[in-house]
C-alpha cells in the first residue's frame, strides 16, 4: 500500500559497474520484505527486475527497473539501473526519481570505470550518496586497500556504517560498540562515523567535543542531514546472493537515509529562456500537484508507460494535469505502482512517491505534470552526447515508414538514442553510446516491432571549399533550329574565413548581363554548391562575384544563364585549389594512468593531437584531445580493446579543417569510382 506521507518514503537508485550485483541486491530486498516467495536470480532467468527476453538472454540489465517494498514502517522505492557504460542513459534518467544514489562496488573487482563515472554524475545531480560493497564472500579481498581506494577516489566522507565479520555475517557498528570485524573494532568504526555525522550539526558537534555521549536517537536524527550535506557517505557491506547484510542495509535505508521531505526541493522554472523565473517546490501533500516523468517504457499489455515522480501535492485517478504550455487538461485515470514487469493499481500517491501512468502518448521524458495555468519545466541531468553511429536501411522493401516510426518510439524511451536523417548523405543514421547500445536498440526493434535493418558505418560529412582566388568562365550556346540558348558568364571565387558560409555578389557594370538573369546564375552556382565540385560534398566559405558576361537579345534565357553560371563556377573552383574539409572532434578520454602511453600512441596514429591531461583520484587520468571524426568514429571498440574495458570517452564536434593531401586524393578517387558505378546501374 503506498505511503500516506513523504516522511515514510525512501527513494533509492542502485548504481554501479555491470556485474557488481545491483539487481541481485534488489531481488534480495524484495525477498526479505516477503514481496516475493523466493530469491530471484539473474543467472537462471528468474529475476523479477531483469524481466525482458533480452535481459534474460544476456544475464544483465539493459534498462532501469522499478520496484517497491515496505520495511520498518517505510515504503522503499528501488530503481535498479543498468551498469554497463553503453546503457548509461538509463542510469542518468533514473537519478531524477531518486533521493539517494546507492553506488555499489564488487569487493572482488574493486572500483571499476563506470563506478567512478556514475558516482561523479550522482554528485553533480546533488544527490546524497551511500556505498554498498557487495560480494563480501569473495576470495583474496584486501579490506584495508579497498577502503583506502574508496576514500582516495570518492573522499574522506566515506565511512563504514557496519563491517563484515566474515563472508556470512555483518556487524552494525552504528549502534553496536562491542565486537570486532574484518575492519577492526566496532568502537573505532563507530567513532569515525560519528565524527562525520556531527559535521552537519553544530550543536551536536559542540556537545560531542565537550565530551557528552550522543544518544543514538539524536545521531539517527542527524544522519539524514549529514548525508544531504555530503558530510557522510555511509559504506555498508552485503553478499546479496547469500542474503547477507541485506536486512541491515534495508534497516539503514528506512531509519537513516533521507526522505523526500528531508532532501533539497527540486528547482523548477516557468519557462525555458534565460529570463525564466525559478519556482520553489516542496514535498507538501496539500500544495498543488507538480510531478515529473523521468522514464518512458513500453509495456506489452498496456502500451506506453510513464514513470512519474511526485515532487509536490498528491495525485488520484480523477486528478487533472497539464503538460508544458497546454491549456487543455488531461485526466490521470489509473495510477500504478510498478514491480518489475507487473503493475498494481494505487488509489492515491503523495509527494515523494513514484508511480506510473499508462497510455500516455503525449508525455515525454522530462515533462512536468502540473495543475497551474502556466508551464513548468525542470531540467533532467545531462546525458553524454551519443557519438557512435550507424547508417540503417530496411531489409524489406516498403518498411521505411514502419522503421521510422519504430526508431522514433525507441528514441522517446532513451535520451542517448538519437535518430537523424542526414540531408547531405541521404542516410538514416542512428546514434548511441556504443556498439552494444545500438545492437540492443535494434534487437528491441526486432522483438517489439518485427522489423530488421541492414547497417553500415555512416558517411563522413565532409565539406568542400577553396584555398585561393580564381576566375571562371563559361559560354553556353545552343541552337536547335528554332529559338536558341545563349548565356556567357565570367565570375571570380575567393575563400572566406572558416565559418564565413556563402556570399554571392554582382560586380557587373552596364548591361553586359541584364539584372533579371542574376537569379538564374545564382541557381546555377547553387546547383554545384549543394553537391560539390570535386567529391560530391556541400561547399562552404566561398565568395562568388559575377564580374562580366554577354547576352543575346533573342536567345538569352534563364536556363542558358543557369547553365553558364554552373559551369563557370566549376571552372573557377578547379583553378582555386579546392580542398576537402573534415569534421574534427573534441575528445575527453578517461583511463587508468598506466594506459596513458598506449592511448597517446594510438591517437597519434589516428591523426589526433593531445591538448592536455588532468590527473584524478584513484590513479585516473583524463586526456583532452582532438582528432578527425573519420579516424575515431568507431573509437569505442579500440578504447575498450586497449584498456580492457576500463576506459570511457565523450566526443563532440569542434570545427572543420582541411584534410591532408594524400587523404583528399583517396576520397576524391573513391567518389569518382562511386559515380561511375552509379552510372552503370
Amino acid at each position: 500500500m503506498p505511503a500516506s506521507k513523504p516522511q515514510d518514503i525512501r527513494n533509492i537508485v542502485l548504481l554501479g559497474h555491470g556485474g557488481c550485483g545491483k539487481t541481485t541486491l534488489a531481488e534480495a530486498m524484495l525477498h526479505a520484505a516477503k514481496v516475493t516467495g523466493r530469491l530471484g536470480s539473474v543467472d537462471d532467468g528468474t529475476s523479477i527486475l531483469d524481466h525482458s527476453d533480452i535481459e534474460k538472454e544476456r544475464h544483465h540489465s539493459v534498462d532501469p527497473s522499478l520496484c517497491y517494498l515496505d520495511h520498518d514502517g517505510k515504503t522503499i522505492n528501488v530503481i535498479d539501473a543498468p551498469g554497463y557504460p553503453d546503457f548509461i542513459g538509463g542510469s542518468i534518467a533514473a537519478l531524477s526519481g531518486a533521493d539517494v544514489a546507492v553506488v555499489m562496488i564488487s569487493a572482488t573487482a574493486g572500483i571499476e570505470v563506470n563506478t567512478r563515472r556514475l558516482f561523479r554524475i550522482a554528485q553533480q545531480a546533488n544527490l546524497p550518496i551511500a556505498i554498498v560493497i557487495n560480494k563480501i564472500d569473495g576470495d583474496n579481498i584486501v579490506w584495508d586497500s579497498l577502503l583506502n581506494d574508496i576514500k582516495e577516489t570518492f573522499g574522506v566522507s566515506c565511512r563504514p556504517m557496519n563491517q563484515p565479520m566474515s563472508g556470512k555475517e555483518v556487524l552494525d557498528c552504528f549502534v553496536n560498540t562491542t565486537g570486532e570485524g574484518l575492519l577492526g573494532s566496532a568502537a573505532d568504526v563507530r567513532t569515525q562515523l560519528i565524527e562525520s555525522v556531527i559535521e552537519a550539526d553544530e550543536a551536536l558537534m559542540e556537545a560531542y567535543l565537550g565530551g557528552e555521549e550522543i544518544p543514538p536517537a539524536k545521531l539517527a536524527e542527524s544522519f539524514a542531514k549529514a548525508m544531504v550535506a555530503g558530510a557522510v557517505i555511509p559504506i555498508l557491506f552485503t553478499c546479496a546472493k547469500a542474503e547477507v547484510g541485506v536486512k541491515e542495509f534495508m534497516d539503514a535505508v528506512a531509519r537513516y537515509f533521507p526522505s523526500p521531505a528531508e532532501t533539497p526541493g527540486r528547482a523548477l522554472k516557468d519557462g525555458l529562456g534565460a529570463d525564466a523565473n525559478e519556482i520553489s517546490v516542496s514535498a507538501d501533500v496539500d500544495k498543488p500537484l507538480i510531478a515529473q516523468a523521468f522514464k518512458i517504457v513500453t509495456d506489452p499489455f498496456v502500451g506506453k508507460l510513464a514513470w512519474i515522480r511526485v515532487l509536490q501535492g498528491h495525485a488520484q485517478g480523477d486528478t487533472s494535469y497539464l503538460l508544458r504550455d497546454d491549456r487543455k487538461p488531461a485526466k490521470m485515470g489509473h495510477l500504478f505502482k510498478v514491480l518489475g514487469k507487473d503493475t498494481h493499481e494505487a488509489k492515491k500517491v503523495v509527494a515523494g512517491d513514484i508511480f506510473a501512468l499508462a497510455k500516455v502518448e503525449d508525455i515525454r521524458i522530462g515533462d512536468v505534470l502540473h495543475t497551474e495555468q502556466h508551464p513548468l519545466y525542470r531540467a533532467m541531468p545531462p546525458v553524454p552526447t551519443p557519438m557512435y553511429s550507424l547508417a540503417v536501411t530496411p531489409k524489406s522493401r516498403g518498411d521505411e515508414q514502419k522503421i521510422s516510426e519504430a526508431l522514433s518510439r525507441l528514441a522517446g524511451e532513451d535520451p542517448t538514442f538519437v535518430v537523424t536523417r542526414d540531408a547531405q548523405t541521404a542516410e538514416t543514421v542512428i546514434s548511441g553510446i556504443g556498439d552494444l547500445h545500438l545492437r540492443m536498440m535494434l534487437t528491441k526493434m526486432k522483438v517489439r516491432f518485427d522489423l530488421e535493418v541492414d547497417t553500415k558505418p555512416p558517411k563522413i560529412p565532409y565539406r568542400e571549399t577553396i584555398s585561393m582566388k580564381a576566375d571562371g568562365h563559361y559560354r553556353h550556346k545552343k541552337q536547335t533550329g528554332g529559338a536558341g540558348q545563349f548565356g556567357e558568364v565570367y565570375l571570380r571565387v575567393e575563400p572566406l574565413a572558416r565559418g564565413g558560409g556563402y556570399e554571392f555578389v554582382s560586380e557587373l557594370f552596364g548591361e553586359s548581363i541584364p539584372r533579371q538573369y542574376l537569379p538564374a546564375i545564382e541557381k546555377g552556382v547553387q546547383d554545384v554548391w549543394n553537391i560539390g565540385a570535386i567529391a560530391g560534398y556541400p561547399m562552404q566559405d566561398i565568395k562568388i562575384a559575377i564580374t562580366d558576361g554577354k547576352h543575346h537579345p533573342v536567345d538569352s534565357k534563364e536556363v542558358a544563364f543557369r547553365t553558364a553560371g554552373k559551369y563557370a563556377f566549376i571552372d573557377a573552383i578547379e583553378k582555386a585549389k579546392p580542398v576537402l574539409l573534415e569534421p574534427v572532434v573534441n575528445l575527453e578520454i578517461s583511463i587508468p594512468a598506466h594506459y596513458m602511453g598506449d592511448i597517446a600512441s594510438d591517437l597519434s596514429g589516428r591523426r589526433g593531437r593531445i591538448l592536455g591531461q588532468d590527473m584524478l583520484p584513484g590513479n585516473q587520468v583524463v586526456i583532452k584531445a582532438q582528432a578527425p571524426l573519420a579516424e575515431v568514429m568507431q573509437y569505442n571498440s579500440q578504447l575498450r580493446s586497449v584498456t580492457g574495458g576500463q576506459g570511457s570517452y565523450t566526443m563532440e564536434l569542434s570545427h572543420y579543417e582541411p584534410v591532408p593531401g594524400n587523404v583528399q586524393q583517396q576520397i576524391v578517387a573513391a567518389a569518382a569510382r562511386q559515380k561511375e558505378e552509379d552510372k552503370d546501374k
